[in-house]
């Protein structure tokens, strides 16, 4: 489904929420309070600004006694997406949010992969799968990149662990690009980034990755990662003890320009590398 057409069919998910909703003589807020969400963001479903998660829509039907309208065509339209499920609403947030604070603690964050990074990460990830499928998966991460290159982007702030340097992804010319990379998108001031040096020792988010992304007209929400599962989480005082973690991160990480310093070493080691074979 392309994007127009995707798009499309979420707005005719808001207008039957919202045609349902007044059917059943609701205001925002009162359906929102019965199913565990602000009116605000019913009003959001509605004009299809945001998408909500299965959870909610399988609510919406109980309370709107919709014998599972909404949960269907969420669940089509979801499969309909080019990221996997787990990861889906995070992608469509990422597009609205007006900053995001991510840390990774193994590689390079999506939104910064060049395509020979991140096609080496597929194929490591996918040993026996077909080349249509490892190019449909290449595709849906590229289409996120362009994000930050945008006149309206949002800030973004990486934290990475200096293991995302070291482990060697495709080969030393590949490594080579991929950091350096980070340092120009660093250096045309779209990007912030630091690293945390292995000498710091244990941080506050061992093996942990974690995405923060702040909205102009909604709360912020926390977007975690686990084994083919992802977590949205938006309740403030989770999303306020995860931003004081950030913080703690920002403390033990080295100063952007150091960080840039030790990405470019590490670039130029992996270029010398590859000269040499």
């Amino acid at each position: 489904m392309a994007n127009g057409s995707r798009q499309a069919a979420w707005e005719f998910f808001g207008a039957e929420l919202k045609r349902r909703r007044e059917d059943a003589g609701l205001t925002q807020s009162a359906l929102g309070v019965r199913v565990f969400v602000s009116g605000g963001y019913v009003g959001q479903f509605e004009q299809a600004i945001r998408k909500p998660q299965l959870d909610v829509a399988e609510r919406i039907d109980e309370v709107l006694q919709t014998d599972g309208f909404f949960e269907r065509m969420w669940r089509k339209l979801i499969k309909d997406q080019p990221y996997s499920e787990h990861f889906a609403h995070a992608a469509e947030l990422e597009r609205l949010a007006t900053k995001i604070c991510e840390f990774e603690p193994a590689l390079v964050p999506g939104l910064l992969q060049t395509p020979e990074y991140a096609r080496a990460l597929f194929v490591a990830s996918n040993p026996f799968a077909a080349d249509e499928y490892l190019n449909e998966l290449h595709r849906a991460r590229m289409a996120r990149a362009p994000l930050l290159k945008d006149a309206t982007r949002p800030v973004y702030w990486a934290i990475v662990h200096e293991t995302v340097l070291r482990v060697l992804v495709g080969g030393p010319t590949t490594m080579a690009g991929q950091l350096n990379h980070l340092v120009a998108m660093a250096r045309e001031h779209k990007v912030l980034v630091q690293v945390i040096p292995f000498a710091v020792g244990a941080h506050p988010r061992m093996g942990k990755m974690m995405k923060i992304m702040e909205f102009e007209d909604a709360p912020p929400t926390v977007y975690t990662e686990a084994v083919n599962t992802g977590n949205l989480l938006d309740d403030p005082a989770v999303v306020k003890r995860v931003q004081a973690s950030y913080d703690l991160l920002r403390a033990v990480a080295l100063p952007p320009e150091a960080s840039l310093a030790l990405i470019q070493s590490a670039a130029e080691d992996y270029r010398r590398c590859a000269s040499t074979t």
